[in-house]
């Protein structure tokens, strides 16, 4: 009897747990499709919670407001490939090959972008995105680290700007090259912007 009791007890309090996991998806889910479609200024907590299917309140409850919310839907992790197992050679390949796969399955990223070309706070968000997780990928290849701050940001106008003509703007040359044009025209550019000697040098 004790045995079941403490089943009992553990199922119903993995219920909840359970429910709270499934809300927050749920949130999630409703408000990276609304900032999408709509921006950071237009979307509105009632808007994401009926999209939801939720209170507002609950909304609030778990992520306190608007701005908290936006922080968690566009929380992105960019697996950035390690580097130090390739040649160095081989960066601007393995960088360009890599984005590629994330720009076409990560749609959460692709969202991030739509409302950072129009909004403060998803600007924000996508620097802070590509500079904690760019810039300690550009000190491991770069030849001086003290450089790493500027490779990194011109290898994030290459990236970013092919994610916003082929995926945001879809301008038809953008989304005509096929993968392996792209990789072969973008490569060595990066690989330029990571590991050439700098211009004046």
């Amino acid at each position: 009897m004790k045995g079941s009791n403490s089943s009992s007890t553990d199922s119903a309090s993995g219920t909840p747990r359970r429910r709270s996991d499934t809300t927050r998806t749920a949130i999630l889910d409703a408000a990276r499709e609304r900032f999408a479609a709509d921006g950071y200024e237009k979307a509105t907590i009632r808007v994401i919670a009926k999209d939801a299917g939720i209170d507002p309140s609950m909304v609030m409850r778990y992520y306190g407001n608007k701005e908290g919310l936006f922080a968690a839907a566009v929380s992105i992790d960019l697996k950035l490939p390690d580097l130090s197992t390739l040649p160095r050679e081989n960066t601007g390949h393995a960088l360009v090959t890599h984005f590629l796969a994330m720009w076409e399955r990560n749609e959460v990223l692709t969202a991030l972008l739509r409302v950072g070309v129009t909004n403060e706070a998803g600007a924000e968000r996508m620097q802070s995105i590509f500079r904690d997780q760019l810039m300690p990928l550009a000190h491991t290849v770069c030849p001086d680290p003290l450089q790493a701050p500027t490779r990194a940001g011109l290898v994030t106008t290459q990236l970013l700007g092919l994610a916003l003509t082929r995926y945001v703007l879809r301008l038809p040359p953008a989304v005509a090259l096929s993968r392996e044009e792209i990789v072969a025209w973008l490569a060595p550019t990066v690989q330029r912007y990571l590991t050439a000697p700098h211009p004046s040098a």
